[in-house]
């Protein structure tokens, strides 16, 4: 199951009078200089001791707020909105996820009649929030649902209608998109109060929020015939760039870029590899190069579990470049010791 990773009684207003919600299996991810709010509603049936419903909130990936139906209480999740909001902010978090969780519930069974189900476990969930760009003001709004891991129906918040890309949604998209007063209240909902909860979420965590934290970068190859990954990890914000060069030019023959994963302590790791023959690499200098918005990264060298080393440039303020001296390459000792 993927899940993509409103407060205000406005957004629950919104859902209480609607039937319908799914997973979703997508997420654009923000560019530099963007700040995001998400929220992620998830309601499950079919499985015993976990909660039947869960919300949590996140501003630019960091977790600041949480809520199931087993605690039946919203707890704040980051030191800076503990100081920031007091307990009636946390009174109507609650109030607004008790609520949520009896409609989410009722939703489920609903769908399980339409998709003609009777058992086993479900899932239904939405993700919604909006995107502000803080250096050219540019704003953006989402929303998808899903059910069972699959698209169930999508806010094309440009045409402010909804779209189904199942038969069993085409009776919740026909219902909402002829409710007015609804679409109103989430266009005004997208584009002026989340981008306002935003702004000030991002005023109170600052001093996290806007931290950066340069990669580690490490390469790995289990012989002189195996592939060979650039491991960036320990960055933060999300956005990084991995790329090879083959003699100073740009090479994308045979390369795999995995995809940005969360690191237990907040920050990302992703890793690109190369597929190069043992004679391609020893005629050539291919380098790896990993750009990211941290601060400078200063020359340094890693040192490989057979003792060899291979030099890390510096790049001017964004770029780390790891290539291979000498023409040849040896294995690596693989950050956290994971060698794959």
């Amino acid at each position: 199951m993927n899940i993509i990773n409103k407060q205000l009684k406005l957004q629950y207003f919104c859902i209480s009078g609607c039937h319908f919600y799914f997973f979703v299996t997508q997420f654009k991810y923000c560019n530099i200089g963007t700040h995001s709010l998400r929220y992620v509603y998830t309601a499950v049936s079919g499985i015993s001791d976990f909660p039947e419903y869960t919300s949590v909130g996140q501003v630019d990936d960091e977790q600041f707020m949480y809520f199931d139906s087993n605690i039946k209480k919203a707890v704040p999740k980051t030191e800076w909105m503990r100081q920031s909001e007091g307990a009636d902010y946390w009174d109507r978090q609650t109030q607004i996820g008790i609520g949520a969780h009896q409609v989410y519930k009722n939703n489920i069974q609903i769908l399980k009649e339409r998709f003609n189900q009777t058992t086993g476990v479900h899932t239904v969930q939405v993700m919604y929030g909006c995107e502000f760009d803080d250096q050219t003001g540019e704003t953006n709004g989402f929303r998808q649902d899903g059910y069972d891991g699959e698209d169930f129906l999508l806010l094309d918040l440009k045409e402010m209608r909804y779209i189904s890309p199942v038969m069993q949604g085409f009776l919740t998209a026909h219902k909402w998109n002829n409710d007015r007063a609804l679409l109103e209240a989430r266009k005004h909902y997208f584009n002026t109060v989340c981008i306002e909860w935003l702004q000030k979420y991002v005023q109170y965590g600052k001093s996290s929020l806007k931290k950066t934290v340069s990669p580690q970068v490490s390469l790995l190859q289990k012989s002189s015939s195996s592939p060979v990954t650039c491991h960036a990890t320990g960055f933060y914000p999300k956005e990084v760039t991995i790329s090879w060069m083959k003699n100073d030019q740009e090479h994308h023959e045979d390369v795999e870029v995995g995809e940005l994963l969360p690191n237990e302590d907040g920050t990302f790791q992703k890793r690109s590899t190369i597929r190069v023959t043992p004679e391609e690499w020893k005629n050539n200098k291919f380098s790896c190069v990993v750009e990211h918005q941290g601060k400078t990264m200063t020359a340094d060298e890693i040192r490989t579990n057979t003792g060899y080393l291979l030099k890390i440039n510096s790049k001017g303020n964004n770029h780390k470049t790891i290539e291979n001296k000498h023409n040849t390459f040896r294995p690596v000792l693989f950050l956290y010791g994971c060698t794959l």
